[in-house]
């Protein structure tokens, strides 16, 4: 979850603007495990789709939205435990994510023609993003999709434009976690200390609803404990990527992203490839409005997938 990289998470939105997704991503690599366990070469490959809705509203006068997305996936482990190499399988839903954000400064609650018309401003956010445990999970196995526990990131955001093409985000949160209670092989407390997590990312619009964008997270702490005996799998991980935002219509657009980990102390070191599509509604908007140039378009503003 730490791994996040998000550009534009935190741009003006019009009031009563729906949008719904859906997305597909491929990740493979190699788990870096703590060296106290007798788990060696672990590697793994994880597909995953994703369906999404969002929506955006006012509240105490500011741009607000609200986001929940449902993932499937499957995953092909593989490692050596002692001598013995073992590989398994495992298919079903993974963790569900929300997220609820605000526009502290800079984002006043404001219709599209409103927001087109507008300066670009600095925006100040914050954000909570939560991790629901409706993933598969068995106690029994020490693989599993799901993590059998509720994880928690309030955060704030900056986003800084720059000209008339660049702009810069800048996140900086920290995930709390709750117990697992029936972790591996069932009767064990396994429980994690906070993690940091920061992103930062440079975009650039090419066209009014064309962007592309490079991002870059660190996350730290996030040391794991059995049956409160610690671990030595304290993260301190970094990982790139690039992101492409292509228009398909009006109210539609293709996201295409790839990551891969830059620097990897223990973890998942994934390299990432995703592709989203999305589809938006603003209600009250059936055609353009007057006074709006055709190349204007909402997505050049609207949360991204």
């Amino acid at each position: 979850m730490a791994q996040d990289l998000d550009p534009r998470a935190y741009m003006r939105v019009p009031v009563k603007t729906t949008t719904a997704f859906t997305g597909f991503a491929y990740s493979f690599g190699g788990v870096v495990t703590d060296p106290t366990l007798p788990l060696e070469n672990v590697k793994a490959d994880v597909q995953a789709t994703s369906f999404g809705v969002s929506h955006s509203f006012g509240l105490l006068g500011k741009t607000t939205q609200v986001l929940m997305v449902l993932p499937y996936s499957w995953a092909h482990v593989s490692g050596s435990i002692g001598e013995k190499d073992s590989t398994t399988y495992r298919s079903g839903l993974a963790d569900a994510r929300f997220r609820f954000t605000m526009l502290l400064i800079g984002g006043k609650a404001s219709t599209l023609q409103e927001i087109i018309q507008a300066p670009r401003k600095t925006i100040l956010g914050f954000g909570l993003n939560l991790s629901i445990p409706t993933g598969e999970f068995f106690p029994e196995k020490l693989i599993n999709l799901g993590t059998n526990r509720w994880a928690l990131r309030p955060e704030l955001a900056l986003s800084q434009p720059l000209g008339k093409r660049w702009l810069v985000d800048v996140y900086s949160g920290v995930w709390l976690f709750t117990d697992n209670n029936t972790f591996y092989p069932g009767t064990s407390v396994r429980g994690q200390e906070p993690m940091g997590a920061f992103q930062a990312h440079l975009s650039y619009n090419i066209k009014p609803t064309l962007w592309v964008a490079f991002d870059a997270t660190h996350y730290v702490g996030g040391k794991s404990s059995i049956d409160n005996e610690f671990r030595d799998d304290r993260q301190e991980n970094t990982r790139i990527g690039l992101t492409a935002v292509i228009p398909t219509g009006r109210f539609s657009s293709l996201k295409f992203a790839a990551s891969t980990g830059a620097v990897v102390r223990v973890g998942q070191d994934f390299t990432t490839f995703s592709l989203g599509w999305q589809r938006t509604w603003i209600k009250g908007l059936k055609n353009q409005p007057k006074g709006v140039p055709k190349s204007a378009s909402p997505f050049s503003r609207l949360t991204p997938l």
